[in-house]
């Protein structure tokens, strides 16, 4: 699996995860769905993404969009 997949995986596990968290727990849990969004939308426009980075220094395969 290429990085991007990874991110992408990771990303919509985890917002997901503070989705059912956020309706079971607490509402709150939204503002962490609200950071991994913003953090999307930042690395389609700068390329930047810390977790492709770690990934990439751990030596999984790039992709085409890291």
């Amino acid at each position: 699996m290429s990085i991007d997949r990874i991110v992408f995986a990771v990303a919509g596990a985890f917002i997901l995860l503070s989705v059912l968290l956020a309706v079971y727990v607490n509402i709150n849990w939204l503002w962490f769905t609200g950071f991994v969004g913003a953090n999307l939308l930042q690395s389609a426009f700068t390329g930047f993404c810390p977790m492709a980075l770690i990934l990439k220094k751990l030596g999984m395969q790039p992709g085409a969009a890291f």
